[in-house]
């Protein structure tokens, strides 16, 4: 597993702790989900997420690619 070094202001920091123990999970865990809250993917899973659309609804490639950035995108301006 990767490790990540950020820098936030000690007010930030502060939040993220008590955030995460308000909801019994580590800083790790919540920023986790709100990367899938943002849908940032990797380019595996997306291309795995195009396929299981592709075969559930019989779309083209370029249909279902399509269908998929414009999800992604509608999930990250949410």
């Amino acid at each position: 597993m990767a490790r990540l070094t950020i820098t936030l202001s000690d007010e930030r920091h502060r939040a993220l702790r008590e955030a995460a123990v308000q909801r019994g999970k580590t800083i790790g865990q919540l920023i986790e989900e709100s990367l899938h809250f943002y849908g940032i993917k990797s380019a595996r899973s997306a291309e795995e997420l195009v396929a299981k659309a592709r075969a559930r609804a019989s779309l083209t490639e370029t249909r279902a690619l399509r269908l998929a950035v414009a999800e992604t995108r509608a999930a990250r301006r949410r």
